[in-house]
């Protein structure tokens, strides 16, 4: 009964999905806060919508990685995702206080231009989405401890990056000071 009940419902869906204007469904993505990373599509009579007044802190928890070296990281997307998210909503990126803990399978995704060379044979995909997450206030910090772990020397990590002690006590740390905790 239930999946007939669902059936029903995902044909109608489609339906009105085939019936709506090409134009209509069509909505550009924006990237208001992070040009060019994480877009978002702005939805201004959403009913759940952030305070522009009001002052948000995360700490975003960063482990996933880019299928490929070539890719993207996944996990630093998501951070400009949420910058964006924000930011269309008219917060003014004054009032955004994240930071962003990158460790495990991530890690190689702050490394210096010159050191995903050595590494990876090309220049670091995330480089200029480091620079615009800082140009947009975000902290990034690497796990010293995974650096450690995966070899890379600290002299690797991306001007725009920062090392920590360990993303352990971190996430602790800005937690205590009342950051939400975003897995990535």
């Amino acid at each position: 009964m239930k999946s007939v009940f669902n059936m029903r419902v995902l044909v109608a869906a489609m339906a009105m999905a085939l019936a709506m204007p090409a134009a209509a469904m069509a909505t550009d993505w924006i990237t208001p806060g992070v040009p060019g990373y994480g877009g978002v599509h702005p939805l201004p009579h959403a009913a759940v919508q952030p305070n522009p007044k009001h002052r948000y802190k995360a700490i975003f928890d960063v482990t996933s990685h880019a299928k490929d070296p070539s890719g993207i990281n996944p996990g630093l997307k998501h951070v400009a995702r949420a910058v964006n998210a924000f930011a269309s909503a008219g917060v003014p990126l004054k009032h955004l206080h994240f930071v962003a803990i990158v460790h495990g399978p991530a890690t190689s995704a702050v490394l210096s231009d010159e050191a995903y060379q050595h590494y990876f044979k090309m220049d670091n995909p995330n480089t200029k989405l480091l620079a615009e997450l800082k140009k947009a206030g975000v902290r990034v910090f690497v796990c010293g401890q995974a650096m450690y772990d995966l070899k890379y020397p600290l002299e690797d990590v991306s001007k725009d990056v920062r090392v920590a002690l360990s993303a352990l006590p971190t996430v602790v740390i800005f937690g205590d000071m009342g950051y939400a905790y975003m897995k990535q």
